[in-house]
């Protein structure tokens, strides 16, 4: 099975484990995610199958949308509530109002300081391996944009939010700094991804809904975003089969219609994509991805 599947993650599970059910209800063994999402947080989660994985280096780092709780009154180890107390619990004494004005401090451009336990690979192990293993965890700083972070209300210690961040960022870290600023520690108590990308909440199907279309792949297709929808700052175009045979071959193609765009889409029906093309000068393109 060839395509895209926005799969709206439960919680409890991790992304690696939302692969191996796709796998086993879809019968693609080939599945890759585009981005991770913790355990306890849930929501979007794009899957690339069959040959559209060879489309993943084409995606990106997009920005992700969130909403979600932050638990004041302790830190965990984990920034997350997953994780084990880091200190004794202390009591929230700011209001709602004086932690809007702290929130203001993380917008824009910023380094943040990745938890340790983290998909980030160190020496190519993740990080939480090593954190589990007792090994010191040397984690840098990585350069982030926060686009917009609001606490919209706060129920006793817990305060709902909304953030949008660039590829790359911890919503956990934020939590876990925020609570520092207010001076009684903090953790993410709840998350959710509500856009990935262009990959929003609106296209993703649930893995209970999914798991009833198994045995029925022509309806699991059907589940899928169009393919001419993905990558929609490529524009599309449909070739004949000489063309296509050209681009089996891995030789240059004219496309009159195209002369200042840099990637091009190249399909030989309505539904079925082959090829990504790169414009080399004018009009000729050299396809740089061929699915078949």
């Amino acid at each position: 099975m060839n395509g895209l599947i926005v799969l709206d993650k439960p919680s409890g599970i991790t992304s690696h484990d939302c692969v191996s059910l796709v796998r086993r209800i879809t019968g693609e063994s080939s599945i890759g995610h585009l981005g991770t999402l913790d355990p306890m947080a849930t929501g979007v989660l794009p899957l690339l199958l069959g040959k559209y994985t060879r489309l993943a280096q084409f995606f990106g780092q997009a920005e992700k949308q969130y909403t979600g709780t932050i638990r004041f009154g302790y830190a965990t180890d984990s920034f997350d509530a997953d994780g084990k107390p880091a200190a004794e619990p202390q009591p929230l004494t700011l209001s709602l109002a004086e932690l809007q004005e702290l929130a203001t401090k993380f917008h824009g451009p910023m380094d943040q300081m990745p938890p340790i336990f983290s998909a980030k690979k160190i020496n190519g192990v993740p990080a939480h391996k090593l954190a589990r293993a007792g090994v010191d965890v040397p984690v840098k700083p990585a350069r982030i944009v926060i686009h917009n972070f609001e606490l919209l209300s706060l129920t006793g210690d817990t305060a709902e939010f909304a953030m949008t961040v660039s590829a790359g960022g911890y919503v956990r870290s934020v939590a876990h700094e925020l609570g520092a600023l207010a001076g009684c520690g903090a953790h993410l108590s709840s998350l959710r991804r509500t856009r990935a990308g262009v990959f929003s909440l609106d296209q993703a199907i649930t893995t209970e809904a999914l798991k009833a279309l198994a045995g029925d792949p022509a309806a699991i297709e059907r589940s899928l975003p169009h393919p001419r929808t993905l990558l929609p700052e490529m524009p599309s175009v449909t070739v004949d089969e000489q063309t296509a045979g050209r681009i089996r071959n891995g030789m240059q193609i004219n496309l009159a219609e195209f002369s200042d765009v840099p990637l091009v889409k190249v399909f030989t029906s309505p539904t079925e994509m082959m090829a990504i093309a790169k414009r080399v000068a004018g009009t000729l393109m050299q396809p740089i991805v061929v699915m078949n």
